[in-house]
């Protein structure tokens, strides 16, 4: 199940604080900027909602955090999440397998970046066609892929999609790519 909330600049941060657990609390206080915090809390009260909605939970989520420091549910281990955030938009995943999701604004991007975390196939797709949503589309399928594994954005971007363990299902939403990311079943 996948939930959007593209409506962060509406979020009333100080009203929502009181509807984290302290620990995600002492989490969003960490971050600087308010625009981050806004971000977080979104991804959260998200996770809060989907959880309401698909399991009847009510407590506020705790995590903790695998080797690789994907979260999970500590008092629902058999639940599987993941949230992701942008400036315009946070999203998050709930399911019964593993799952990886991310969400991105389309935006000029960088070619020097682009090389660093496509390959060559990868790269001519990108130029070939319309070059920021082609990229955007791209890494959102290879960031939720890393969050899957728990890896995040340390290992070598460029040979990600280069497997075929992972099934990706990909939204285009006005200005955003979303990208759900779980391991294939055979």
């Amino acid at each position: 199940m996948l939930y959007i909330d593209r409506d962060l600049d509406k979020i009333d941060l100080q009203s929502s604080m009181d509807l984290l657990s302290d620990q995600r609390r002492e989490q969003v206080l960490r971050i600087t900027h308010e625009q981050g915090r806004r971000e977080n809390v979104a991804a959260y009260l998200l996770l809060k909602k989907a959880l309401h909605e698909e399991y009847g939970i009510d407590e506020p989520p705790i995590f903790g955090y695998e080797d690789t420091e994907k979260p999970f549910l500590i008092d629902h281990p058999e639940i599987h999440f993941n949230l992701s955030h942008c400036k315009t938009a946070a999203v998050c995943v709930l399911d019964s397998v593993p799952v990886g999701v991310d969400v991105e604004k389309i935006r000029p991007f960088r070619e020097s970046l682009a090389r660093h975390t496509m390959n060559e196939e990868e790269m001519s797709l990108i130029l070939s066609g319309t070059s920021e949503s082609e990229f955007i589309r791209l890494w959102t399928m290879k960031e939720s892929y890393l969050k899957l594994k728990g890896l995040g954005i340390r290992a070598d971007m460029r040979n990600v999609l280069q497997q075929d363990e992972a099934v990706f299902e990909t939204i285009s939403m006005d200005d955003l790519f979303i990208t759900v990311c779980r391991y294939r079943t055979f």
